[in-house]
This record gives C-alpha cells, structure tokens and sequence, in this order.
C-alpha cells in the first residue's frame, strides 16, 4: 500500500534552477548571514528557483497537458547563459540574489511559458518577471535582518553557468500538516545552442 498518494491539488510553478556548483558558490557566500541572522527562516537550496511562472494551486489532472505543452516549448529554445550576482529584498522580508546574464531571453521564455499555460485553459495571476532566487524570509517582528543580509551580497558575483532545462514544480500542498516542500514533476532539457546576443545586468526588486 502508498503510504503516500500523489495529492489532488498541487502548488505548480514553471522555472529554472541553477546548476549544484553555482548554488553551492552562493551558499557559501551567505555562511556569514546564516551565523549573524539566525531568526531568517531560511530556504532549503534543493528548493533555489528561478521561478517563470508561478501558477498557484491546480488539480492534478492539470498537470499531463502541461508536461506535453512544456516539453516542445524546451526543446525548441536555445539554452541560457546566466549567473547569480548581488542581493537585494522586498518589503524589508524577503531576502533574494538578484539574476545576471541573458535576461532578454529571460524575459522571453517567461512570455513563452505563460502564454502556453493559458493556452492549456490554465488562469493564474500574472505578475511582472522580477528574477530572482528567493533566499530566506523574515519574521513579522524583525524588519533589518534582511535588508542587512541583503547589504552582505551587494559584492556577490557568481560564475556563469548554462541553464539546460525547463522544471515543472509542484508541491506536496495535498498532504496535511508540516511544511512545503517542492520536489520536480518533470524536467526538460533545452537545444544545445546558447540564444546569441544574451547580455544583461542584474535584475532589480
């Protein structure tokens, strides 16, 4: 017998994810914040995503006529060419590194994604691409933790690194108490080809 079934709805995102070696470049670098800031609540770095398109809450069922949709849309985009750089945050309680590299083919592929999840009769609330790695968050009653994490990246900046595949995310929301956790549902690798021209700086709040 499962013990654990796959649950009826799921918390879904499309995005990208850095390669191990760039993660663990970053992680290395927020070794001083994690000693100096420990009441941030901070993300496991199996759950570090760029995330393209956050689509909310869906019913399994949704999920096979994405996987096809998604599928196609990887294999025909060339692969991106980007890297981790700074810190920044929102609202003085999330605390992000910011994005360096091809954002014009970012931003593009967002508008891909999304235009072809609405094209699978999917609704969601679109919200303007800020890309970002989402780091940690504060809680309600400590409002400088963050920003002066945030302070402590401002001189980051990672190697480049290729992003080779398109990742469906979804969560284990379905399953009761405990925490979130995301784990893929599928991933696809992109073509061989890196898109020529990328250049970008790094992405703002």
């Amino acid at each position: 017998m499962d013990d654990h079934p796959e649950p009826s709805t799921l918390r879904v995102f499309v995005a990208l994810a850095p390669p191990d070696d760039a993660k663990d470049e970053l992680a290395r670098a927020l070794e001083p914040a994690c000693t100096g800031y420990p009441r941030l609540r901070w993300n496991r770095i199996e759950d570090w995503h760029i995330t393209l398109a956050f689509l909310g809450e869906l019913p399994s069922t949704a999920v096979p006529l994405l996987q096809t949709v998604l599928a196609g849309r990887a294999a025909s985009h060339p692969a991106l060419q980007l890297s981790l750089r700074g810190g920044g945050h929102f609202d003085q309680r999330l605390l992000w590194s910011g994005i360096d590299g091809d954002l014009d083919g970012l931003h593009l592929l967002a508008t891909d994604v999304r235009a072809l999840v609405r094209s699978c009769g999917i609704d969601f609330r679109e919200r303007p691409l800020q890309p970002h790695l989402t780091l940690a968050r504060a809680r309600r009653d400590d409002p400088t933790s963050v920003p002066q994490a945030a302070a402590g990246l401002a001189g980051f900046a990672g190697r480049p690194w290729r992003a080779e595949r398109l990742h469906l995310v979804g969560s284990n929301i379905g399953r009761g108490p405990g925490p979130i956790r995301y784990r893929d549902i599928e991933a696809w690798p992109f073509g061989t080809a890196i898109r020529p021209g990328g250049s970008g700086a790094p992405a703002g709040p």
